[in-house]
């Protein structure tokens, strides 16, 4: 068996995902993931557009940083603003960004939870513009730090699982580029490195934007961690092979039911773990569960551009005219997954009562999300 040179175990600290610059009078900077990872390229945002655009065309991506970019946007967003009331502005930028992707159900957290907290501010006392400013950047920082402690306590969570575990399967990009920090299930993975396990990690491309080959592989490498980049449809191959003993994944929404609405390909994975008796693990923050409906039948799954499966890189790859379906991302159901690791621990079994008993006080977190 060929295996592949072990990587340069050094680190190197990855840029900022995510960056607020200056007082409210400032903006935002995202890192371009789109041009990743041949150029680092970073987005100033000063107006609220930007950002939507930055979200819409995935410049940023995951369902935590989205959440944690519309929230800085909603102070874009206020700021510019020509309306003299100031709920209406909140309100106005809120639903401005709720439109910009429609399943990750962390974008609706955070915009729901800025709306609850203007009406909140707005009541106790009089504010101005700056005053409102001023409060609407404190609570997008303060998200932002949220995630951050909530992706260490993940990793910290997750560790356990994969202990005796050699080699372990991804999907998709769950890193310091989807989060704040440290991510979700890259979090397990990163914190089992702190800990001083030697996982070798295998990862899916991600067809067709490539979010496994340009973003998580070039996180790995960052870390220093081994890791062999394969073909989505090569996953079958690797885990008959015995070079994977686990899989995990991030996800973009959570039923009531524990059914994960995660990048397309998840649920191929998901059944090719249970066909090989390789446990499928999910890693979530709590702000990932929309507890307000019961199964995965009820997420709303994104239908992008035709243009990402029929051209690569700007070069077409099919014939023209041919037909495309093109889902942004599929569901996979609760059954099929060993675990969820979620800030305060590991669901399992996964299921509705378990979930349940979880989130015993309904965080607000987690509470009658809606895609608005």
């Amino acid at each position: 068996m060929n295996e592949p040179t072990p990587q340069a175990s050094h680190r190197h600290p990855p840029p900022a995902t995510l960056l607020w610059a200056g007082d409210h009078t400032g903006f935002l900077r995202l890192l371009d993931q789109t041009r990743l990872p041949v150029d680092l390229v970073e987005i100033e945002c000063r107006d609220a557009a930007t950002v939507w655009h930055a979200i819409r065309r995935l410049a940023v991506r995951g369902a935590p940083a989205i959440a944690i970019a519309a929230a800085y946007g909603v102070v874009l967003g206020v700021r510019e603003s020509a309306d003299e009331d100031l709920s209406a502005r909140v309100e106005s930028a809120c639903d401005y960004f709720a439109a910009s992707r429609p399943t990750a159900v962390n974008l609706f957290w955070a915009l729901r939870r800025i709306r609850e907290k203007t009406q909140r501010w707005l009541a106790e006392k009089e504010l101005d513009l700056t005053g409102l400013l001023e409060r609407l950047l404190a609570e997008a920082r303060q998200i932002h730090d949220e995630d951050r402690q909530l992706c260490r306590a993940i990793g910290r969570h997750g560790v356990p699982l994969l202990q005796g575990v050699a080699g372990v399967l991804t999907h998709c990009n769950t890193g310091g580029l989807a989060t704040a920090e440290y991510g979700t299930a890259l979090s397990v993975l990163f914190t089992a490195q702190d800990q001083g396990l030697d996982l070798h990690v295998y990862v899916d491309e991600t067809r067709p934007l490539l979010q496994g080959a340009r973003l998580t592989a070039w996180e790995l490498q960052q870390r220093g961690i081994r890791a062999t980049l394969i073909c989505d449809s090569m996953a079958a191959q690797v885990m008959r092979e015995g070079r994977v003993q686990a899989a995990i994944v991030g996800a973009d929404r959570i039923a009531a039911n524990g059914d994960t609405a995660n990048k397309i390909g998840t649920y191929s994975v998901a059944l090719l773990c249970r066909a090989h008796g390789i446990p499928f693990y999910v890693a979530a923050p709590s702000t990932t569960f929309d507890l307000s409906i019961a199964s995965g039948d009820e997420i709303p799954i994104e239908q992008r551009a035709p243009s990402e499966v029929t051209s690569l890189y700007g070069q077409r790859i099919a014939p023209e005219g041919i037909d495309v379906y093109n889902p942004a991302f599929d569901v996979t159901p609760a059954d099929l997954i060993a675990g969820i690791v979620t800030e305060h621990g590991v669901i399992q079994p996964v299921n509705a009562d378990t979930i349940r008993w979880h989130f015993p006080a309904t965080p607000s977190s987690a509470t009658a999300i809606t895609s608005g």
